[in-house]
Parts: C-alpha cells; sequence; structure tokens
C-alpha cells in the first residue's frame, strides 16, 4: 500500500506525500498487542496497511469502531490538537501499520497550507463518515418518525409541523 493510495492522502501533491512518506516507520504487530491506550499521550497517528484493530472504550469496554480497510487512518488525537487519545487501540489479528509522528507531520502540515487544508478536509470526512457508522452500530439511525434537529435547540417532528 502506497500512502498516497489512502483515502487521507489521495491526489495530493507528490513532494507532500514523499516528505510524509519519508516521516513513515513501518512496523509489525502480533495478535493482542495493545497499540496505545485510552488517556495515553496522542504522539502519533497510523495508516493500517493489514490486520484489524479494535478501537475502543476502557470504562465500557465497549467497541467504538474497527480499523480493517488496508489504507484507514486512527490514531487522529494526535492530528486534532488532543494531548490524549480518546479510546484504545488493540490489534484483533497480526497487524502491520504506518506510524507517523505527530509533531513531524505539524510541520509539514504548517509548511504546505494547501495540502494540509485538503488533509484536513477528508479527515473531517473519514471521522464524519466514522460517526454515522457509530450512530447505525448503537441503534441511533434516524427513522422517519423521530425528531430532527436543524443545527439549534429547535426540532421539527416529522409526522406534522409542530416545532419544539
Amino acid at each position: 500500500m502506497f500512502i498516497q493510495q489512502t483515502d487521507l492522502f489521495r491526489g495530493m501533491d507528490k513532494d507532500f506525500i514523499k516528505k510524509t512518506y519519508d516521516l513513515t516507520v513501518k512496523q509489525s504487530f502480533e495478535e493482542g498487542e495493545v497499540l496505545f491506550g485510552e488517556g495515553d499521550q496522542a504522539s502519533h497517528f497510523y495508516i493500517l496497511l493489514k490486520g484489524r484493530i479494535r478501537l475502543g472504550t476502557r470504562d465500557t469496554g465497549q467497541v467504538v469502531h474497527t480499523v480493517s480497510r488496508p489504507g484507514e487512518a486512527f490514531g487522529w488525537s494526535s492530528l486534532v490538537g488532543r494531548d490524549m487519545y480518546s479510546a484504545s487501540a488493540e490489534c484483533l489479528q497480526p497487524t502491520t501499520l504506518l506510524k507517523i509522528d505527530r509533531e513531524d507531520f505539524q510541520e509539514i502540515l504548517e509548511k504546505d497550507p494547501k495540502n494540509g487544508l485538503s488533509f484536513f478536509r477528508r479527515l473531517a470526512g473519514a471521522l464524519g463518515e466514522r460517526l454515522i457508522n457509530s450512530y447505525g452500530s448503537l441503534g441511533l439511525a434516524q427513522t422517519s418518525e423521530e425528531h430532527r434537529t436543524y443545527g439549534s435547540s429547535l426540532t421539527l417532528q416529522q409526522s406534522g409541523s409542530e416545532i419544539t
């Protein structure tokens, strides 16, 4: 898997890709190994090459996402100004990934704002998809009879014109 083929980096400038790739460290892990724990210092983000990673919460033990698609990124807490990871990451099978240092990558992003903006737009899209998938797995997907909010405290009830 080349980094330019991942969702986050597809179509970006070759120089930006090369600088980013030069930061990567390829690592392999066995089933059951923990990459990071919820609350650990968020110092890296990762791109899956092969394997499966369970992202879960310590308090409830609930799986919040399973990373299983080659090219999928995780450890995003390190990229969005969070000091600690919001979930734990455990290998569900032998896994190979690319590890990228937060501070080194931030330098590249700051020196190349055009590609940095594209990267963060794609990251936001990936996180949005993950959030929507989480809603579905939690049974929170809306039906036509449920209430919808429209960016405020107002809700529009689907079965009538009542606004509460």
